[in-house]
């Protein structure tokens, strides 16, 4: 069985982090909504606990697993989003084992041109890696 390299996750997440000055938070969890990874803007006021972030988590890919059954009907997810009062949230599919979950600043409108031309890209490009790790999975 493959393990997931935390070392990566570290920096895949950095990475996003690092695409947009209005990214605050990133996670990566796995298809069973556990928060592998998160890490957040230095100086960000985080709203939610790491406690919260990972209920956050479950009941994403929770919310997640009922949007499957329509996917031959709609087609794939290409992202979530959801605007909230305090932040923005998406959540972006890498593979069928594992999610990028961010929040960006309330005050960011463009969000689409963001997820659809920065961090889709940016999946793409690291996905064999997590494709690799999906493979190894029980």
């Amino acid at each position: 069985m493959t393990t997931i390299d935390y070392e990566f996750l570290y920096a895949f997440t950095k990475e996003i982090l690092e695409l947009e000055k209005t990214i605050r938070w990133v996670g990566i969890t796995n298809k069973f909504g556990t928060l592998l990874n998160f890490e957040h803007k230095q100086g960000v006021q985080m709203l939610l606990t790491e406690e919260e972030n990972e209920d956050y988590a479950a009941n994403t890919i929770s919310r997640q697993k009922t949007r499957v059954k329509f996917q031959p009907k709609i087609g794939n997810l290409l992202y979530a989003f959801g605007r909230y009062q305090k932040v923005n949230r998406a959540t972006v599919p890498i593979n069928e084992s594992y999610y990028l979950l961010l929040t960006l600043d309330v005050e960011q409108k463009d969000f689409n041109t963001i997820i659809m031309e920065k961090i889709i890209p940016l999946i793409e490009k690291h996905k064999p890696k997590f494709d690799k790790y999906a493979m190894g999975e029980s």
